[in-house]
């Protein structure tokens, strides 16, 4: 066996040697490329100093801190066969065959586990949902209806795995991700405390598979039953507030890159992205959130849906990454959101 202290400043060559569907992201650590496991665009990156940690992060799936996570989850491996495939590496043979996978094969499907939870999970407007209830108010959504939202459920003790250990149980909120077609993909979830705020862990928000091939790329979830129009956002919070600002109904992407490749379905015949305005990194210039935003918005209109992209007009604050339109609810109330008043939208930010 072996650890990551073992192969720091080898991860690179261990990464290549024993995961080739990392090789996009091994030519340039740092830079964001197509997730390995579930696709998209430029959804997942190595961190700079993957040689020493052997560390990554998919802005759906979460973040990888060292090699051996790494290795479970793009190969499927436990931690016991990730961390003998490196050892085996660093000795100079192999042991373990991906291609084989035989202890993956006596796991129980990933499906079973992700219907699991959704079948145990009760309504938002359960006594069990306490804790959603308690956080959603705490992001300035108390208002909110519960009772129509279907895709939302809330789970009393979820466990929090890392690495393959159960760090701990933490009352939830699931979310129902499905894709184009209306079947589900995954479940995204938010692990909470008692007393309605994030759980004190290294990822509070994960996505778990429905099934070992289900594929995440233009995933969302859909809270509202749509009209004519239909509201699109990245987080689910931010949907929510759209939802209190505007009266639309909304869905929500849960990233950037499900909501560049989104597809709205046949009675929609306008769709407004309430985008976050981000940063600009060296990768996005414009702010990911914004080039996303602008990408679905230029694509729908060549597919003969019209489509507008609202971004807040506020600067991000200091030291903070973001604004989205759960920040401007928090600050500024419904007022600040766009409403709708005939044909004519007016808004804090500006859309097409």
């Amino acid at each position: 066996m072996t650890n990551n202290t073992t192969a720091s400043g080898r991860w690179l060559e261990i990464l290549g040697a024993l995961a080739p569907s990392l090789e996009p992201a091994l030519r340039k650590p740092g830079a964001h490329v197509p997730c390995p496991v579930h696709g998209g665009v430029d959804g997942f990156r190595l961190f700079r100093d993957c040689n020493v940690t052997g560390g990554g992060i998919c802005n759906t799936c979460g973040a990888f801190a060292t090699g051996l996570a790494l290795l479970q989850w793009v190969n499927g491996w436990s931690r016991q066969e990730a961390a003998r495939e490196v050892a085996a590496h660093l000795g100079g043979s192999r042991i373990f065959q991906p291609a084989s996978r035989p202890a993956r094969r006596s796991m129980p499907p990933r499906n079973t586990q992700a219907k699991r939870i959704w079948e145990t999970a009760s309504p938002l407007t359960s006594s069990a949902a306490v804790p959603a209830r308690l956080y959603l108010a705490r992001r300035g959504l108390s208002g909110i209806r519960l009772d129509g939202i279907h895709s939302l459920r809330a789970h009393p003790r979820l466990p929090y795995h890392e690495d393959g250990a159960v760090l701990g149980f933490f009352p939830a909120i699931v979310a129902l991700v499905t894709g184009a077609s209306g079947k589900p993909v995954a479940l995204h979830r938010t692990y909470l405390t008692d007393d309605g705020r994030k759980a004190p862990v290294a990822s509070p928000k994960k996505v778990l598979k429905w099934t070992d091939s289900a594929v995440l790329s233009s995933g969302s979830v859909r809270l509202f039953r749509p009209g004519a129009i239909l509201a699109l956002t990245e987080g689910l919070e931010t949907a929510l507030a759209v939802r209190l600002g505007t009266g639309l109904p909304v869905w929500c992407a849960l990233n950037a890159g499900n909501l560049r490749s989104f597809q709205p379905p046949p009675e929609v015949a306008r769709v407004l992205v309430f985008g976050d305005r981000d940063r600009p990194t060296p990768q996005h210039p414009l702010g990911h959130g914004q080039e996303a935003g602008q990408e679905l918005v230029t694509r729908l209109w060549k597919e003969g849906i019209k489509a507008g992209l609202m971004i807040p007009a506020s600067p991000i604050p200091p030291r903070e990454k973001s604004l989205d339109w759960a920040d401007i609810l928090t600050e500024r109330g419904p007022a600040a959101f766009p409403i709708k008043t005939g044909s004519t939208l007016k808004s804090e930010g500006g859309g097409r």
